[in-house]
């Protein structure tokens, strides 16, 4: 069943807007203390759509309730008399160049030399500047603490040497984390030898969250839209 969904989508004619091979993205200015750049890979196609990785990452950082650090939104696909699934695991992208910090009046979101995006809870004010700004639907405010909430790729896990939880859950091996600046990673070594892309290259964001095998027309739709599920709103 899994395999013939696979064949079914890389039988999908190609479609090239919206979407662009991210190059092997310079690190050298973004080494932290210990020359650490972390990044995600993201396979796509050994994604199950099981939201393991959703429960886990719920579980792990006391995420409330209708709200979601990471989610895996299922498409469904059309093709002639043929119907099949897409599964598009979002998170927070860890950029380069991320929008989010300099909207940010007070601060309190930064980028820590390792390259994680995060928030400070105790400068937040809770405007939203920078969920507004974030143009991969990865932030919201925290309705139990009135504060910016997003994925931090857990890391109070990172620190203490284990993976992120959604990472470690993962059923399928969808997900590979690691160090960009180690040429012995695992993900350095998958963007070197693969051309990855990365979601809505045109914002010039240098996103740090790498998809393998991802389809140019799923690129800029982080939205949700044509959902056979996704994630209810927060009061609705």
């Amino acid at each position: 069943m899994i395999e013939s969904r696979r064949s079914f989508l890389r039988a999908l004619p190609a479609v090239t807007i919206g979407a662009a091979i991210a190059p092997l993205p310079s690190t050298a200015a973004t080494k932290g203390e210990g020359g650490q750049r972390w990044a995600m890979v993201v396979d796509v196609q050994k994604c199950i759509g099981c939201q393991a990785c959703t429960v886990s990452c719920i579980m792990e950082n006391a995420v409330p309730e209708n709200s979601f650090r990471t989610v895996v939104s299922t498409y469904e696909v059309r093709e002639e008399n043929r119907c099949g699934t897409y599964m598009l695991p979002r998170l927070c992208n860890h950029c380069a160049n991320p929008p989010c910090i300099p909207v940010c009046p007070v601060g309190a979101t930064f980028q820590r030399k390792d390259g994680v995006v995060v928030v400070d809870g105790d400068r937040c004010v809770g405007c939203a500047y920078c969920v507004q700004a974030c143009p991969y639907d990865a932030r919201f405010i925290n309705h139990e603490t009135g504060k910016a909430d997003k994925c931090t790729f857990c890391a109070h896990r990172v620190d203490e040497g284990l993976l992120p939880a959604c990472v470690e859950t993962c059923v399928g091996g969808a997900r590979i984390f690691g160090d960009l600046n180690d040429p012995e990673s695992l993900v350095h070594q998958l963007l070197t030898e693969n051309k990855v892309k990365v979601l809505k290259p045109e914002q010039g964001t240098q996103p740090h969250v790498f998809y393998l095998g991802l389809d140019t027309r799923f690129a800029g739709h982080v939205e949700g839209e044509a959902t056979l599920w996704q994630p209810s709103k927060h009061g609705k």
